[in-house]
């Protein structure tokens, strides 16, 4: 039996959930003519510098695998993410997250070599619960290719948050004299990393990538300090803290936020009945999954 986590430790991923929750409709409102490389760039940089003065040093083997764990939960995470908002609306983005503990979960069971039926029929659940809404013919006005684009890549970036995130959690049990801001920047340094080399070799320098307005600017300093700086830090420091079952639980909370921030604040065109059969179906998958959870921590 778990004990219930102090308020403050629910906090941290609350606080997180809801500056997540927002950005879906900033990147793809005020951010959508920008390059997505470059915005990934301009992102985790800010970040960077927010934990880059913590730094300190750690043997270079260990180093090496905080930057591969920043580059995958961070920097290709972002590419697929960002690259997802030219195909999908940003509410049909959030919906589209509800994979992540999902990914978790299996990731998880891949790595201990176990495997149960019921993650399945949650995978399942959730995947006809996703296509609703996502298919929905009143929606974009997208090409069924089109929108098959949009949502494998936000599940390449769910893949590679999951990865990030259940390693990062190993990793740091592994080795307790560690403390969290201290080796932070180093997934933001590995996260730039990718970021750049993607900027280099798929946009080249162009006067108008750079031509930012002030809405730009704003937005990107906001994305860049709080929900991929603070958030992502807050976001580990408190899934650690936490029991797997309440952490996948919220790790879905940015996603009312995000459809609710899409239809009241950007004014989306969304059809609600398929919006509404569609979350149904993922509340049902969530419950289950987090039944499934609940049960492998009694084992």
């Amino acid at each position: 039996m778990v004990d219930a986590p102090p308020p403050k430790k629910m906090l941290y991923l609350l606080l997180t959930s809801l500056l997540w929750g927002f950005s879906f409709g900033l990147v793809k409102h005020c951010l959508g003519d920008l390059d997505p490389s470059f915005v990934a760039l301009i992102r985790l940089t800010l970040s960077l510098l927010i934990f880059l003065p913590f730094l300190r040093r750690v043997p270079v083997r260990l180093a090496l695998i905080l930057l591969l764990l920043g580059a995958i939960q961070f920097g290709l995470m972002y590419l697929f993410y960002i690259r997802s908002f030219q195909y999908l609306a940003s509410y049909k983005i959030a919906l589209c997250t509800i994979f992540t503990p999902l990914f978790v979960t299996l990731l998880n069971d891949l790595q201990s070599r176990r495997f149960h039926r019921l993650f399945l029929l949650t995978a399942l659940l959730a995947i006809i619960g996703t296509a609703i809404p996502l298919y929905d013919a009143r929606g974009d006005g997208l090409t069924t290719r089109e929108l098959l684009t949009g949502f494998m890549l936000i599940q390449l970036s769910n893949l590679c948050f999951a990865f990030g995130q259940l390693h990062y959690h190993r990793l740091m049990v592994n080795h307790p004299q560690l403390r969290d801001h201290n080796v932070f920047a180093y997934l933001y340094i590995g996260a730039a990393i990718v970021a750049g080399l993607a900027m280099l070799l798929f946009q080249p320098m162009h006067p108008i990538t750079f031509n930012l307005s002030a809405t730009h600017i704003s937005v990107l300093l906001y994305l860049g300090i709080l929900p991929s700086g603070v958030g992502f830090f807050l976001w580990n420091l408190g899934a650690r803290r936490v029991n797997a079952g309440l952490l996948a639980i919220l790790n879905n909370a940015k996603i009312p936020i995000g459809i609710l921030a899409s239809l009241l604040l950007f004014h989306e065109n969304v059809a609600l009945i398929p919006l509404l059969i569609g979350s149904g179906i993922l509340v049902i998958a969530l419950f289950l999954n987090e039944r499934y959870r609940q049960k492998k921590l009694e084992i």
